[in-house]
């Protein structure tokens, strides 16, 4: 790993910065990839906290002569943002709305800001930012602007370029600058020699600038030259700095034009072809009807994304036979009925165009329409998913962005994909085709393993054979992602020697000393260069022996497994999303890039591969996953399945091997053992949280921290005898939890299954009562947790036999038998066990009629209901919501929030709960303090009613609770 900052510069930047200022090997790792196959390590990563910061770090790196790179989401594929020298992350603070004008439609940010972010903002103005890239959950504005992006409907609205008025900026100079249409009409303006130095390039250029720029709507390759010349008078200087992927200046301010909402009433049509060429030929004539958008879904992302949960019910609802591509056409007109109408045009053009879903072969199709939101909004997730849906693939080989984003012609858009096919069969590999087939730009990644010396040989033959085809079609081999490293190289290729020249020109005028973000665009290095690649030539496989099985990664060795499950995140960014479901909660509460999924696994990834010192037991290993509350909302969210979770469980296992656990990790790992024994001394236990005194010794001796009470052991905790029916219908598992300190739950539960006419029996073998392993886990004890899972297994496994569910109240308990079981090593048995393991209310849900007929109102009463992480990460909280609305007349609400923030032992360690407290106050607490008293709270995790009952403060009910009440 290259040297960090010396550390009299580092001083410097750390005086005069108000934000942090790291250099530590870990945070560099970090910030060294991009979701490009590329790593190159920056000397430090800076933080500014306003535009005085990042002028002064200017300032020191134009004397320093050290490199400056701006950074946002961290979320270009092909290694715009990565480079060597001082990395600045706009994302963490420089992300606010500056302000917001609806009568002008236009707003102002900082270049930090997330698209999604802003455009909540927007919607109660009616209003929207329309370039609608499909990483909105991440990508920041200022990175959209590096890289003049496009979005899924710029058949409407075009690209960043058409939707930036005005940009403030650094320069490298040191100079601040307004960059707009009026620019070169100030003289007196800072940058008036500047602009005109520019014009005057642009100029001498324009004859060029019109033979050999292509003239396909998605070019965003070099420079914008042709906003200069003189046709364009005046020009607007901004739409220089578009697209220029931090090379020419620093934004600190962007002024966007906004649009009007789309209606609520648009309508999409899912257009089925039988055959890729098929869909190919029939999209120049789908534009004709005037669609927002028109996006490409082949064979191979529907088979991927039928096998990720979160997307099957999806392609379930609107996918009709064995298509081999879709493309989903929107219609979205002010009138509801020119909507209507354009889709009834649409199934006649399909029909015209020979399609029918009689038909066989190419032949096969016709159009599925989709008026309902809802399931509008579903597939528009499944397609924005499109990239990382084509990542999830378990295999060495991975589809690599270099190739991806080449705009063509329309009317050569099927000879085209065609012939790139052609090409990728010849070196023996194939593509994946999916997204904008309405603009000629087709996102295609060729599966390579870059970690092979043969493969990137082949990278380099297929994109030098592709942009061929691409210049001969006159179309644009940049069409969407920029230029980076995989692209830059080819600009003499595609535009010649002198525009290549110009824009060299262009660099040199205004970054002279070339210290913004330098070799891209201009000068850049070879796209095959391996040194620069994220797999390196030096790249070490691991020998780290995992605890955990993860041969559903097939390598040839279990070290290997491992890292290849850490290897399939590839810095998408999905994870960094700030609003909906739940990934990633940690992230979310501290802005923090060690904090969230991707940079957890690029921490692990280098840990592994023996770029950081200590290897997976190292400080750096346990400082980026100390806030890691093991949700498992990644194994769902992450649409490449890093599974966060399981791999913090090996981290643990490996680092408390090599150091022993420390008092509070027993306390907690032991607690099923040990929890008969504390119940009988349930006067002394309790007392700690009566006492202040107690609660500071606690902390003092645990770590366990005194300004929050741990929970009260009961004084009657349940008995397995009180279930105990002969020749049950069910099976109910008594977690450690609910046994000791809510028995009440338990018994409730029992009294609705019963009500419903289910014989019930306890989970209960000799000796001390079942336990599934779950806190062995969170202390990384895997082989006691396999003790446990084993003891425990033996009972449940002649019930699983005879077809009996095994039922559960707490997610993190019986859903462990449903996942980490699985991975244990247990065998066929464990697997029969998780098929017949079911979450209380997913039982109510499967069996809701006999519930509802033994259930009365609730008069006057409305729920509002917390989803424990676990049941979001399986699918499992519709079913909480179905199973408390067999109550008649009862209103039943989820609360939109991310973890709770209590996360087991999380939220009552003393170095993390602040930590826990702002998870908890980002939607969950603010939300149950608006109800009124006669809204009942529901939360079916333990950890979460004692979060809220902590911190709102509200009583949070078990929904078997609920039920009960209704009986």
């Amino acid at each position: 790993m290259p040297a960090a900052l010396r550390p009299g510069l580092e001083r410097r930047l750390k005086a005069a910065l108000k934000g942090e200022v790291r250099a530590d090997a870990a945070t560099r790792g970090r910030f060294a990839t991009d979701a490009s196959h590329y790593q190159v390590m920056p000397a430090a990563v800076a933080f500014p906290r306003d535009a005085a910061d990042v002028a002064a770090a200017i300032a020191i790196a134009r004397e320093e002569g050290v490199a400056i790179t701006p950074r946002g989401g961290g979320t270009s594929q092909n290694g715009q943002t990565i480079n060597t020298g001082l990395v600045l992350d706009c994302s963490r603070h420089l992300n606010r709305i500056l302000e917001i004008d609806p009568a002008n439609r236009r707003a102002v940010v900082q270049p930090g800001l997330v698209l999604d972010e802003l455009n909540r903002a927007l919607a109660p103005h009616r209003l929207w930012y329309p370039v609608d890239v499909s990483t909105a959950s991440r990508a920041t504005l200022g990175g959209m602007a590096g890289n003049n992006s496009c979005g899924a409907r710029s058949l409407r609205f075009g690209t960043m370029r058409d939707n930036v008025r005005a940009i403030e900026a650094i320069l490298p100079d040191g100079t601040a600058a307004r960059f707009d249409d009026r620019a070169a009409l100030r003289n007196d303006s800072p940058i008036a020699p500047l602009v005109s130095d520019l014009r005057a390039i642009a100029a001498r250029e324009a004859d060029e600038i019109e033979a050999r720029f292509p003239k396909v709507q998605r070019r965003v390759g070099g420079y914008n030259l042709d906003a200069l010349v003189p046709s364009r008078d005046p020009p607007n200087l901004a739409h220089l700095l578009v697209g220029s992927e931090g090379t020419l200046g620093f934004s600190t301010a962007i002024e966007l034009a906004l649009s009007p909402v789309l209606p609520r009433h648009r309508t999409l049509g899912a257009c089925h072809f039988g055959s890729f060429h098929a869909a190919m030929e029939s999209a120049q004539h789908i534009v004709k009807l005037a669609p927002v958008g028109v996006e490409l879904v082949d064979r191979i992302m529907i088979e991927l994304a039928r096998d990720i949960a979160m997307f099957r019910p999806t392609l379930d609802a609107f996918m009709r036979g064995e298509p081999e591509a879709l493309l989903l056409v929107e219609f979205a007109e002010d009138d509801a009925a020119t909507n209507r109408g354009r889709l009834k045009d649409l199934a006649a053009l399909m029909g015209d165009l020979g399609f029918g879903w009689e038909r066989t072969g190419a032949r096969f199709g016709g159009v599925v329409e989709v008026t309902d939101p809802a399931l509008q909004g579903a597939i528009n997730q499944l397609r924005t998913a499109g990239l990382n849906i084509m990542m999830s693939m378990k295999e060495e080989g991975k589809p690599i962005s270099f190739v991806e984003d080449c705009a063509v012609p329309l009317e050569h858009l099927a000879d085209y994909t065609a012939r790139l096919t052609e090409v990728f069969a010849r070196h023996g590999t194939r593509g994946t085709w999916y997204a904008h087939a309405g603009s000629g730009c087709l996102h295609v990644r060729p599966v390579l393993n870059l970690k092979l010396e043969q493969d990137a040989r082949t990278m380099r033959a297929i994109a030098e054979e592709a942009f061929a085809m691409v210049r001969a079609y006159k179309g644009s081999h940049s069409g969407e992602h920029g230029d980076g490293i995989v692209r830059s190289e080819f600009h003499e290729f595609m535009f010649g020697e002198r525009i290549v020249r110009a824009f060299e020109a262009v660099k040199d005028r205004v970054d002279p000393r070339g210290i913004f973000n330098p070799n891209r665009i201009v000068r850049p290095p070879r796209m095959d260069d391996r040194t620069l690649f994220r797999y390196h030539p030096d790249y070490a496989t691991s020998t780290h022996r995992p605890a955990l099985d993860w041969s559903e990664f097939p390598r040839a060795s279990p070290a290997a497994s491992f890292q290849a499950a850490v290897e399939m995140c590839n810095n998408n960014g999905a994870c960094r999303a700030l609003a909906g479901e739940v990934m990633c909660p940690s992230y979310r509460a501290t802005r923090e890039e060690r904090d969230v999924t991707r940079g957890r696994a690029n921490t692990l990834r280098l840990a592994l591969s023996g770029q950081l010192d200590g290897g997976i037991t190292s400080d750096a290993v346990a400082e980026a996953l100390s806030l890691c509350v093991s949700c498992k909302a990644c194994r769902r969210e992450c649409p490449t399945g890093v599974d966060m979770a399981r791999m913090k469980i090996e981290v643990l296992a490996a680092r408390n091997a090599a150091r022993g656990l420390s008092i509070r990790d027993r306390l907690v790992a032991f607690l099923p053992r040990y929890a008969r024994h504390a119940a009988r001394l349930r006067l002394l236990t309790n007392a700690r949280n009566a006492i202040p005194m107690l609660g500071r010794l606690s902390q003092f001796l645990t770590g366990l921290s005194a300004a929050r009470p741990l929970p009260r052991w009961s004084a009657a905790p349940w008995r397995d005898d009180e279930a105990s029916m002969p020749e049950p219908d069910a099976i109910l598992f008594a977690d450690t939890f609910n046994r000791w300190f809510e028995p009440e739950n338990l018994r409730d539960a029992a009294r609705v299954l019963r009500a419903g006419e289910f014989r019930i029996a306890a989970a209960n073998g000799p000796g001390r009562p079942l336990c599934c392993g779950r806190t062995f886990l969170a202390a990384g004890l895997v082989d006691r947790a396999r003790e446990e899972a084993r003891r425990t297994l033996a009972v449940l496994v002649p019930h699983a036999r005879a077809g009996r569910p095994i039922i559960g109240l707490e997610p993190s308990c019986l859903l462990t038998l449903r996942d980490e079981w699985l991975s244990l090593g247990l065998g066929e048995e464990a697997r029969l066990v998780a098929d017949h393991a079911l979450l209380f209310e997913e039982f109510i849900d499967r069996n809701a009629a006999r519930f509802a007929a033994v259930l009365k109102p609730l008069a006057g009463r409305r729920a509002i209901v917390h989803g424990h992480c676990h049941s979001k990460a399986f699918g499992a909280f519709p079913a909480v919501i179905r199973a408390l609305k067999t109550i008649p007349d009862l209103p039943v609400t989820p609360i939109e929030s991310s973890c709770c923030g209590m996360a087991g032992a999380f939220g009552y360690q003393a170095e993390t709960q602040p930590v826990s407290r702002a998870m908890a106050e980002l939607s969950l607490l603010p939300a149950v303090r608006a109800a009124d008293p006669h809204t009942l709270i529901v939360a079916n995790g333990t950890s979460c009613r004692h979060q809220i009952a902590d911190l709102a403060p509200r009583e949070a009910f078990n929904p078997a609770r609920v039920l009960a009440m209704a009986l």
